[in-house]
C-alpha cells in the first residue's frame, strides 16, 4: 500500500488556539489530483472560531486555512486542466457529493456533504487538514486557476472573502452598473465588496457604526458616500435610497435600520455570521416588499469567475505581511473581537519587553496569510521562516518573536 505524502503544517492541538510544528500524511494523490506546493493562505475569522472550539465542532489536531494560493507541484494521469508550475488556488471546500440537488446546480457550495478544506471529514473518514501546511492534494475540479497578474499575497483571501461578497452580488443582481449599493462593515469582506461593487460600476456607499474608517472609504477605497448607522439624522437622510445592501458584519447588530435604506423591492444580504440571532420584525420586510437573504462562501464556477474579474480588474484584498514564528499563534485578534470593545475605545500600548507589535487591520482579522520561505541553503523541514498576511486593521498583537527548528 502506498504511502501519504509528508506534510508540514502548523496545527491547533486543544481549545487555546496556540499553533505549532505539526507533521503528518496529505492523502495518496490519485489519478484526477493536484498535487499543489502551498505559498499563502488566509486565516479567515472562521479559522479562528473553529481552533478555539467556539462551535464546539474542533477535530483536533487542526491544521487551519482555506485561502490557499500556491503552485502545481504535480498532477495525475487523469489531469488536463492544470500542469506542473501553474498558480492555482484553493477555497472553503475541496469536495462535495456531485449528485445532490445544489451540486447538480453548480452549486456546490450547499452540498449537505460538502467537504471543508480544513477541520473536515473526507470520503475516507480522515480529518482534512488546510492550507497552513507546506502541500496540498486536491481533486482537480475543485482547484481554481489565479491570474497571473494578480500578486499572489493580495490573491489568497479573496478565495474565501473575496467569493463571499462576489457570489452574493452576482446571484442577486447587485452588480448592476448604475444601481445604488450599500456595504455594511468595512472590515475584510466590506473592503472587498466595496472594490468589486466600485468595478461593476455601481454606486457605493459604505455603512459603518462610526465615523473612524471614512477617510479610508472615500479616499483609498473610492467608494461614494460614508454613511454612519450610528447618527439617526444620517439613516433618516438616506431611507429608502439604495437598490442592494450587502452586510459584512459578524458581530451583533441591528438589522431592522439597514432594510429602512432599501428602496420598495429592495434587497439586503447577509453574509457576515453573528453569533446571536439577528432580530427580524415582519413588518420590516413586509412594508415595501423588502427581501433578506444569506449566503456563504460560493461554488466553483463563481470563485473561478470572482478571481478572472479581480484579474481583469486589478482587484486584490489589502494585505500586510508580518513574521509568523513559533510564538505568534495566540490570535489576540479573535480574543480583541469577542470583547465587543469599539476600537476606538480600546487603549493602545506598547507592546511587553522582548514582543514586537503586530498590526492586523479587518475588524474580523479573518484574512491573516501565511506564506512559507525556506532561509537560503536550508534543508527540506529545517530552519524555516514563516510569515502571516492580513486584511489591514487596526487590532494590535502582542507576541515573542524566537527562532525555531523543525526536523
Amino acid at each position: 500500500m502506498a504511502e501519504g505524502l509528508p506534510a508540514l503544517g502548523w496545527a491547533a492541538r486543544d481549545a487555546s488556539g496556540h499553533l505549532s510544528p505539526y507533521s503528518f500524511s496529505r492523502s495518496v494523490p490519485k489519478d484526477d489530483d493536484v498535487t499543489i506546493k502551498v505559498l499563502f493562505c488566509g486565516i479567515c475569522h472562521t479559522d479562528l472560531h473553529i481552533i478555539k472550539n467556539d462551535w464546539g465542532n474542533a477535530l483536533y489536531p487542526i491544521v487551519p486555512g482555506h485561502e490557499i494560493v500556491g503552485v502545481v507541484a504535480s498532477v495525475g494521469s487523469g489531469v488536463s486542466s492544470f500542469k506542473a508550475g501553474d498558480t492555482v488556488g484553493v477555497g472553503y471546500f475541496l469536495d462535495s457529493c456531485r449528485t445532490c440537488y445544489s451540486c447538480s446546480k453548480g452549486y456546490e457550495n450547499f452540498c449537505p456533504t460538502l467537504t471543508l478544506t480544513s477541520n473536515g471529514v473526507d470520503g475516507g473518514g480522515a480529518t482534512t487538514q488546510g492550507g497552513f501546511s507546506d502541500v496540498l492534494v486536491v481533486n482537480k475540479d475543485y482547484v481554481i486557476r489565479v491570474p497571473d497578474n494578480l500578486p499572489l499575497a493580495g490573491a489568497a483571501p479573496l478565495l474565501c472573502a473575496g467569493v463571499t461578497v462576489y457570489s452574493p452580488m452576482v446571484e442577486y443582481g447587485l452588480n448592476a452598473p448604475g444601481k445604488h449599493l450599500g456595504v455594511v462593515g468595512l472590515g475584510g469582506l466590506g473592503h472587498v465588496a466595496v472594490k468589486f461593487g466600485k468595478a461593476f460600476g455601481m454606486t457605493v456607499t459604505v455603512i459603518s457604526s462610526s465615523d473612524r474608517k471614512r477617510d479610508e472609504a472615500l479616499g483609498r477605497l473610492g467608494a461614494d458616500a460614508f454613511l454612519v448607522s450610528s447618527d439617526p439624522e444620517q439613516m433618516k437622510a438616506a431611507a429608502g435610497t439604495m437598490d442592494g445592501i450587502i452586510d459584512t458584519v459578524s458581530a451583533g447588530h441591528p438589522i431592522v435600520p439597514l432594510l429602512d435604506l432599501l428602496k420598495p423591492m429592495g434587497q439586503m444580504v447577509v453574509v457576515g455570521a453573528p453569533s446571536k440571532p439577528l432580530e427580524l420584525p415582519a413588518f420590516a420586510i413586509i412594508g415595501g416588499g423588502k427581501r433578506l437573504a444569506g449566503s456563504g462562501t460560493g461554488s466553483v464556477a463563481h470563485c473561478q469567475a470572482m478571481l478572472d474579474f479581480a484579474g481583469k480588474h486589478g482587484i486584490t484584498a489589502d494585505v500586510e505581511v508580518v513574521k509568523m514564528d513559533y510564538g505568534q499563534h495566540r490570535h489576540r485578534a479573535a480574543r480583541e473581537e469577542r470583547r465587543q470593545v469599539p476600537l476606538r475605545h480600546r487603549r493602545r500600548r506598547q507592546p511587553p519587553a522582548g514582543h514586537r507589535r503586530l498590526t492586523c487591520a479587518t475588524q474580523c482579522g479573518r484574512a491573516l496569510v501565511w506564506s512559507r520561505k525556506r532561509f537560503a541553503g536550508s534543508q527540506p523541514h529545517e530552519q524555516v521562516n514563516e510569515s502571516l498576511v492580513c486584511c489591514l486593521s487596526s487590532f494590535h498583537i502582542w507576541d515573542a518573536v524566537p527562532d525555531f527548528h523543525v526536523k
